[in-house]
């Protein structure tokens, strides 16, 4: 086996990269003689896949034959898909995972099975070039990335039979490209627009520690977004005959069209393009730099709020430099934009398309020799992972931008009397309440003892790996009973969903924290009527007549406020329901006492532990 490669998997184009014996990270050509391979994949009928170039000329004359931007679906279900995907690819949804039809409608293929065409081509153009295959390969994924499209990339990455060592966020590589070619250190904002994703990151660098500080960011944000509304004008007005109802093969043949036009105003203030289309439309248009930018303003302005939602994060009010991945970032409008955002000329002496695949080389180079003297790279986790407690809140167990890998414990116990299960839901997002957020897995830890509400102990772990991935595990410490999953949920987040959580946590955040109070002490309150109920049954005959009747009043009156969204009433009943009970529960503990002591000396008794949080039963 040869050396461990970097691997960009991107959506518009990938690369491939390696760590010569100078130390020095290489691209590798792989497309026509070029290091840039065109994310495009084509699935002829009866006919061998093509990737590359070749494929994406293809697309306008066979549309729904051949996919772009699979990376935009990568861990997505059905319900997950726009209407943009819908118009220039077939899919079947009859499942919970997304697959295309192509080939004619010979086929149905799902995103993992198209990325793994994409890296075959890639691990035999490294081959060819490393004369042996490769030993090993760090896979890029955008930082905000979740789980479900993380274990999308690694199958893709085995399936293609690649060893996936490590899932490296692509901001992080490609601080990780710039540091160690420029020897820098200080804070640098990582502004990451590629084909269909954005991501920023705030990170630290010194003494050869990449520290990431914060991130931020848009799953469904990039190139192609900007190509769509340009392409979406000249729909509108530059086909000669008007098409009001352009078929999949017009619109691709159009955003190519888009896509080429922008990209020559990135450097001229004026383009024109004159072409006939497949169904015989002929396409004229003369585009303005100016005319182009109040188009894309808009788009680019997106970017904005996770931008300074991640300083914030990071605590910081500037950064010492802005380095600028993806090769939308060309565009004179988005330089102008994070020029404007960060107070300072970005960073561009790195190829903007080729950083992010040179840095993850490098990573993989340290792996691969079992690390390296000068790097260590400390990652973070983009949400916040917990736990759905009664009453539908979320107790979070590990919080978003922590370092990774990251493990963390707590201890809860039993909700109802005699519970043998606990059902574990695992939520990811930052609003205070489980239904607002992300369902990620959901299992059942069996054979817990039977016994009274709030005996039972039961630890729960989460632990993220260094690929950002979760595993959750549930022991009940008495008996050593646990039960563990690794969290691979069929789908992901769809579309602007990370960033929208993040939006509405914010927004929602006095409205959450109000609603999360109240359910929570409507649990309480049921606990307490559900205790009090149970007592009663036992030991009612220790309840004189006016001490029955005011516990009575004051336990409807609990059960009145309990049916409102007023959580400080609900807490001034139990208080009241508490003191008025007060001299019943002394006289059954004095009852019980006597009861238990009767036979035995005072030092053999212990205090045993006390836990406070409870999970919903699970049997």
């Amino acid at each position: 086996m040869g050396r461990a490669v970097g691997i960009d998997l991107g959506t518009t184009h990938s690369l491939v990269a390696w760590v010569d014996a100078r130390n020095r990270p290489q691209v590798v050509e792989v497309d026509e003689g070029r290091p840039l391979l065109a994310s495009a994949v084509h699935y002829p009928p009866g006919g061998a896949v093509e990737v590359g170039a070749a494929a994406r000329r293809r697309a306008p004359e066979w549309p729904l034959d051949t996919v772009l931007s699979v990376k935009r679906l990568m861990g997505r279900g059905p319900t997950d898909l726009r209407p943009e995907d819908r118009g220039v690819a077939r899919f079947d949804e009859s499942g919970q995972v997304v697959r295309l039809v192509v080939a004619g409608g010979e086929r149905a293929v799902t995103p993992v099975e198209v990325s793994a065409e994409i890296l075959k081509v890639l691990k035999r153009r490294a081959t060819e070039a490393l004369g042996a295959p490769p030993g090993g390969c760090v896979i890029t994924v955008p930082a905000y990335f979740d789980d479900a499209q993380r274990q999308a990339t690694r199958d893709a990455g085995r399936l293609a039979g690649l060893e996936v060592l490590r899932l490296l966020n692509e901001p992080t590589a490609a601080a990780l490209a710039y540091g160690l070619d420029h020897r820098r250190e200080g804070t640098f904002a990582v502004y990451d627009l590629g084909g269909g994703t954005f991501d920023v990151s705030i990170l630290r660098l010194e003494a050869g520690v990449f520290e990431v500080l914060a991130t931020g960011g848009d799953t469904h944000l990039g190139g192609d977004d900007l190509d769509r509304v340009l392409a979406e004008r000249l729909l509108a007005t530059a086909l000669d005959p008007p098409r009001p109802a352009p078929t999949p093969s017009l619109r691709r043949a159009v955003e190519a069209s888009a896509r080429r036009l922008r990209e020559e105003l990135s450097t001229e203030a004026v383009a024109e393009v004159d072409a006939g289309l497949p169904d015989g439309t002929r396409l004229r248009a003369r585009v303005a730099r100016e005319e182009l930018e109040a188009l894309l303003r808009p788009v680019i302005e997106r970017t904005t709020g996770p931008c300074r939602g991640a300083l914030a994060d990071a605590g910081l009010d500037r950064v010492d430099g802005v380095v600028l991945v993806g090769g939308t970032t060309r565009t004179p409008l988005v330089r102008r934009h994070v020029r404007a955002l960060f107070g300072q000329e970005p960073l561009t002496d790195l190829d903007p398309d080729a950083v992010v695949a040179l840095g993850a080389a490098v990573q993989a180079d340290a792996l691969d020799r079992g690390g390296r003297d000068d790097l260590l790279l400390l990652d973070v986790t983009p949400l916040s992972l917990g736990v759905e407690m009664m009453g539908g809140v979320v107790e979070k167990i590990i919080h978003r931008n922590s370092t990774i890998p990251a493990s963390a414990t707590q201890q809860f116990t039993t909700y109802a009397d005699g519970q043998t299960g606990m059902v574990i839901h695992v939520v990811q997002g930052e609003r205070e309440l489980a239904r607002d957020g992300r369902s990620l897995a959901r299992f059942t830890l069996r054979g817990i003892p039977p016994m009274p509400a709030g005996v039972a102990r039961v630890e729960i772990t989460y632990a993220v790996d260094a690929d950002g991935i979760l595993r959750v595990s549930a022991r009940e410490l008495g008996t050593g009973i646990e039960q563990a999953i690794q969290v691979k949920p069929t789908y992901g987040l769809g579309e602007d969903e990370v960033e929208a959580m993040l939006v509405e946590s914010i927004e929602h955040a006095e409205q959450d924290v109000t609603e999360r109070f109240v359910r929570e002490w409507r649990v309480e309150g049921d606990r307490i009527l559900a205790a009090l109920a149970s007592a009663l049954e036992l030991d009612g005959e220790l309840l004189e007549p006016p001490e029955r009747a005011a516990v009575g009043e004051r336990a409807e009156g609990l059960r009145r406020a309990m049916e409102g969204d007023d959580f400080l009433a609900i807490k001034a009943w139990i208080e009241s329901l508490d003191a008025a009970s007060k001299p019943f529960a002394e006289r059954r503990m004095d009852k019980h006492v006597r009861r238990a002591m009767a036979g035995h000396r005072v030092e053999e008794f212990a205090q045993g532990p006390r836990t406070t949080g409870a999970i919903d039963a699970g049997e």
